[in-house]
């Protein structure tokens, strides 16, 4: 297969008819896809939209990489495969799949586990990265592959009944460790086996990952740029939050020849006094305690209303992350806030958020209510 060149064939103009006849893309918008060069990373549950969206709309050329088998239990989500498919690598089902629903495209196979060895190569090869890998580990490692080699990285993840994406690092927006500088604690976040996920969940979250990427290649309407936006199917609410550019950042944040992986960990050392310190960021169970007896701090549960239902602190101040950014001026500016979730990630957004904004003294809570529930208070409900 090879992609096609800028002048479209008969067949292509009646298979891309619903695009050309939009005026905001036309044949040269089409024309431009079809010259894109975009890596999916992941054939799962994210990925498997984005690839069939992306290939279904004439993307140019699409870099499929997974290092998995298909197994049984991805059927439930992971709809570019099938029963037939089951034990064969993730990446020869999609690229069968891919293959029959456009072959006009180029289609390129990367059978391989992203390392640090790998990444920079991989990632170097195409225009935009969209991440739809579902451990931290990776996702870290595209994350500052894409902002060392100038691509744009599309970001989504998935869990129970919830789903979020993003873009980052394009045109001067924020990387991803602008909003996570790192992994949490290793188990403090689990992925979908251990969390589990509604099967649709993925398939709304990947296509909204498509049509950003779309956009993106297209140069059309306001991109997700340096935004995140959760998505909660129970209620089908969204909620969106900027993600400032942090000048600290250990990887976007420093000169571009200075710019190296830094893969699971934060590096400090090309950025001096300047560096984010995870000690100032966060605290433990037991020093919430005392912070909060001492100085009064509030606690602020940045959880979602249906988390709250299963176990939730006494007196705590519920603000989904999703609201904060838009209800932060009701919080007190005179003591300290404590930003917890359930596991620490999305409260040191929150953080991060929040000072930010002027407020100071807000930390989050390392490891979140799973952490004070170990520590602290063990009759709270696991989830």
């Amino acid at each position: 297969m090879t992609a096609p060149g800028p002048a479209l064939s008969s067949a292509e103009l009646e298979r891309y008819a619903r695009h050309i006849v939009l005026p905001e893309i036309g044949i040269a918008g089409q024309a431009r896809l079809a010259r894109a060069r975009v890596l999916v990373a992941g054939m799962g549950g994210l990925g498997s939209p984005v690839a069939l969206y992306l290939a279904g709309a004439g993307i140019g050329t699409l870099g499929l990489v997974d290092h998995d088998v298909v197994e049984l239990s991805n059927l439930q989500r992971q709809i570019l495969h099938g029963t037939a498919t089951v034990g064969q690598p993730k990446v020869a089902s999609a690229l069968a799949r891919l293959g029959d629903l456009n072959d006009r495209i180029t289609l390129i196979p990367h059978h391989e586990r992203i390392t640090a060895e790998t990444v920079l190569d991989l990632v170097r090869g195409y225009d935009i990265v969209v991440d739809g890998t579902d451990n931290l580990a990776t996702r870290y490692l595209l994350n500052d592959a894409a902002v060392i080699t100038g691509k744009t990285y599309v970001s989504g993840a998935v869990q129970g009944f919830e789903g979020q994406l993003g873009v980052f690092h394009h045109d001067g927006g924020p990387c991803y460790r602008c909003l996570f500088p790192a992994p949490p604690p290793p188990g403090m976040a689990p992925d979908c086996a251990a969390a589990g996920v509604l099967g649709v969940v993925p398939g709304l979250i990947g296509v909204m990952m498509a049509a950003e990427t779309v956009k993106l290649v297209l140069g059309l309407g306001t991109p997700l740029a340096g935004e995140v936006m959760i998505l909660d199917v129970l209620g089908f609410g969204s909620h969106r939050f900027r993600v400032p550019r942090d000048p600290a950042c250990p990887i976007c944040g420093i000169a571009p020849a200075d710019r190296r992986l830094l893969g699971g960990a934060v590096a400090t050392d090309h950025v001096g006094d300047a560096a984010p310190d995870r000690a100032t960021l966060e605290v433990g169970p037991d020093d919430a305690v005392r912070l909060v007896a001492e100085a009064g701090a509030v606690l602020l549960d940045v959880r979602e209303p249906g988390e709250r239902q299963i176990c939730a602190l006494d007196g705590a101040v519920a603000i989904p992350l999703g609201a904060l950014a838009a209800r932060a001026d009701t919080l007190a500016s005179d003591r300290p806030i404590i930003a917890f979730c359930r596991s620490g990630v999305r409260s040191l957004a929150a953080a991060r958020m929040l000072r930010a904004r002027g407020f100071a003294d807000c930390v989050s809570l390392a490891g979140g209510i799973l952490a004070w529930r170990e520590r602290i208070d063990p009759t709270l409900a696991p989830y």
